[in-house]
């Protein structure tokens, strides 16, 4: 029989879950496979296929691949042409990256026979991961929701997309699952009942049935009731804990088929993580050549000025000034303000395209060890969005505040000349506004907002005066320097902010396999 572990990815996005799973099956242990990963986006699917194109050769990407990063190319519908260059690779990229929208007509007849020689031809050796769709449990989509006026719970099909993820549960039988969703999955209601709830009975009967875990390592509280069943906010895992250097809180329930869960095997309901070094947004940026924004110009402006550093160093002399002699700025910013100089802006030069690497000592730690890619010689996808020029004082005067009070700045905090022109302004629903993330600290939740704007991913650094690009995103997510995003930069970001950081998708499936190998 053959030591392989099969991985199927539903709702794959770009990838996230599925890479960690295929780095930890290059570890030494059991081999594990992606056989097949489906996904509806267009562009995430690029980006998938593209990834699975990589993998096939086995851990040592092809050169033409980091030429043509290095070159600084963009990759047109994910690749130069791989098909023409490599046929068999690509010809296996394709079958096992599939662009479908599970719960459509058609689709599960599709995946059957694909999910049966995965089953029957590696003796239930495999494994289901992915997501459904959390537009429809998240607390922002909920809100969203109830401002339309003909909104019905009951109607939304999203509400119902894990029961496509159960159906392909019962048709495989893998001998472990992993499904995760936003952690507000947990409050979420429909028809009158909580959907968690009735998930959890739908994935423990499935076939023939499943024991749920949880996940947990010294650093998530001190529940000595190991043997009983988790409760709903015991799926609930926080990243930062596990080395990611963000805090994002994420419902992740991991099943163990029931005919495999003898006593030795299941010694509790709670699944063990090793313990992470903890990681920090300055640590995760390490060696990413500072650069500053993009300037454009004001929606309400006459005269157009547009980008160029010239503009870009005007305005931002403009903001210092206006922060300096504003009196209802703390003294003490008012003082590191006023002492910025023209020459340390100027240094922060803006760049088109690629960016080569700053080639510092890379600090040896679990994150940077995973993150660099040596045969880089160029920083993929760091380029900056454009701001006008109130954003780039409010961006300035909030990572000023937030390196010398050691927080991010509440609209309250900010004198009221840099207040933003919204007629709710004062309605509560913008106290966070404008966030900064913090360099000693993981970040804050990457979510697919960022694709909107900046606001509330500001950089560290003052004097960049910008939002996080779309590397920096990535990297606060832990996807390698060598994971490229396909399609425009909106799309990128969209990606980024939905998908699973892969180091903890490594350590994931580390334990999952540990359980039934």
């Amino acid at each position: 029989m053959s030591d392989e572990i099969a991985i199927i990815d539903l709702f794959a996005g770009p990838g996230g879950l599925g890479e960690g799973f295929s780095a930890a099956g290059c570890d030494g242990g059991r081999p594990m496979n992606i056989h097949l990963s489906v996904e509806m986006d267009r562009f995430a699917h690029q980006t998938l296929r593209l990834r699975s194109f990589l993998r096939s050769f086995g851990g040592r990407f092809p050169q033409e691949y980091y030429d043509s990063l290095n070159r600084g190319e963009v990759f047109a519908d994910g690749r130069p042409d791989w098909a023409e260059a490599y046929p068999s690779n690509w010809e296996k990229a394709e079958q096992e990256a599939l662009r479908r929208t599970l719960g459509t007509d058609g689709v599960f007849e599709e995946l059957a026979p694909k999910l049966d020689a995965a089953r029957d031809g590696l003796s239930g050796n495999t494994i289901l991961i992915g997501g459904p769709p959390c537009q429809a449990y998240s607390l922002a989509g909920r809100v969203r929701n109830k401002g339309k006026a003909d909104y019905v719970p009951e109607d939304d099909g999203r509400h119902y997309l894990y029961r496509e993820y159960v159906r392909i549960l019962e048709r495989l039988e893998p001998a472990a699952f992993v499904m995760e969703n936003v952690k507000g999955l947990l409050s979420s209601k429909v028809d009158g009942g909580k959907v968690f709830h009735r998930i959890l009975e739908d994935l423990s009967q499935a076939g023939s049935g499943y024991e749920l875990l949880a996940l947990r390592n010294e650093h998530d509280g001190n529940r000595s009731d190991l043997f009983d069943r988790p409760e709903p906010e015991d799926f609930v895992v926080r990243a930062e804990n596990y080395g990611v250097p963000q805090e994002r809180h994420r419902v992740i329930i991991v099943g163990l088929r029931r005919d495999l869960c003898s006593s030795e095997r299941l010694k509790s309901r709670f699944l063990q993580l090793n313990k992470s070094e903890p990681s920090t947004v300055e640590q995760a940026l390490f060696g990413l050549p500072p650069i500053r924004s993009g300037r454009n110009d004001e929606r309400k402006a006459r005269v157009r000025i547009g980008d160029s550093p010239e503009a870009w160093l005007t305005a931002v002399f403009e903001a210092i000034d206006a922060i300096a002699g504003n009196r209802d700025v703390p003294e003490s910013l008012r003082r590191i303000v006023s002492r910025y100089s023209k020459s340390e802006l100027a240094a922060h030069k803006f760049r088109e395209g690629t960016i080569p690497v700053n080639f510092g000592k890379v600090p040896d730690t679990d994150l940077s060890r995973w993150l660099w890619d040596p045969r880089l010689t160029r920083v993929q996808q760091h380029q900056t969005r454009a701001h006008i020029p109130g954003d780039l004082a409010r961006y300035l005067y909030a990572a000023t505040y937030a390196r010398e009070f050691g927080m991010s700045p509440k609209l309250k905090d900010f004198p009221e000349a840099l207040h933003p022109e919204h007629r709710n302004k004062d309605s509560g629903h913008f106290a966070d506004r404008f966030r900064v993330q913090l360099a000693d600290k993981p970040s804050k939740t990457i979510t697919s907002h960022i694709s909107k704007d900046g606001h509330y991913y500001i950089h560290p650094d003052p004097l960049q005066c910008r939002s996080l690009t779309v590397r920096e995103a990535a990297r606060l997510q832990t996807f390698p320097d060598n994971y490229y995003f396909c399609g425009p930069r909106t799309e990128q970001y969209k990606q980024v902010g939905n998908a699973v950081p892969p180091i903890l998708a490594r350590q994931i499936a580390v334990a999952v396999r540990s359980m039934i190998s």
